[in-house]
């Protein structure tokens, strides 16, 4: 795979692999099916998530005591 001036190879998420940021990669930013459908799958069991800090019965973030 050969980049032009105006498209760039950056890593694949899934993998790192250097995948065509460009047109004529239709499963841009992956660099493959196979990757985007691992990530797809990644979302649809939740294994992304966000962490939150608990917060005490005040409803405002405990005090660290800094």
């Amino acid at each position: 795979m050969t980049a032009s001036s105006e498209e760039r190879l950056v890593p694949c998420p899934a993998c790192g692999a250097p995948a065509l940021f460009g047109a004529q990669n239709a499963f841009r930013p992956f660099c493959s099916k196979r990757c985007r459908l691992t990530d797809l799958g990644a979302w649809a069991t939740e294994s992304y998530r966000i962490a939150v800090r608990e917060e005490d019965d005040g409803g405002k973030p405990e005090d660290t005591g800094a």
